[in-house]
């Protein structure tokens, strides 16, 4: 019985391969690249080069500046303080400041010495020639608050701000 079902089981169609092809393997020929493609890549070359160096350079930045906002001090208290150090040299004017008996000079100082430190570290000025060419005070944030007062009854109270700008310009 085993037999029989031998035989009656049917084969799969042998597959035909095809016989490999030998490789040839052809000589290597040395292709040298025409004389006359070498130079036109160095035209190219120069030609960006000249195009990169006509660009137009920038102008020299002559100033610097720095700006404060919203500083909680009046603006006219503030430029009773500005009007001392207008003009003046970085170094007298942090000595005036350092020397003045106001709220303001505190905020003022640090403004001057940030400017000064924008001129050095940014646009490598000199430090011992600098002067103050422009200081103001302009109106900043204002906090609209209540003041109580007698009989139960309130009036207004405007809590101003100032913003501050300083511009430092080289001798």
């Amino acid at each position: 019985m085993a037999e029989e079902k031998k035989t009656t089981a049917k084969k799969a169609p042998a597959k035909k391969v095809a016989p490999k092809a030998a490789k040839v393997e052809a000589p290597v020929e040395e292709v040298k690249a025409p004389v006359e493609e070498a130079p036109k890549k160095e035209k190219k070359a120069t030609k960006k080069a000249e195009k990169k160096v006509e660009a137009p350079k920038k102008p020299a930045v002559t100033e610097a500046r720095a700006v404060a906002k919203n500083v909680r001090l009046t603006p006219r208290k503030a430029r009773l303080v500005i009007d001392l150090v207008r003009g003046k040299d970085v170094k007298v004017a942090l000595g005036l400041l350092a020397n003045t008996n106001k709220a303001a000079s505190e905020p003022v100082t640090k403004l001057i010495k940030s400017a000064a430190a924008n001129a050095v570290n940014n646009f490598g000025m000199d430090e011992d020639k600098l002067y103050i060419d422009q200081i103001w005070a302009n109106d900043g944030l204002r906090m609209k608050r209540y003041l109580p007062r007698a009989k139960g009854s309130a009036s207004g109270l405007v809590k101003r701000n100032s913003h501050l700008y300083v511009v430092i310009k080289m001798r």
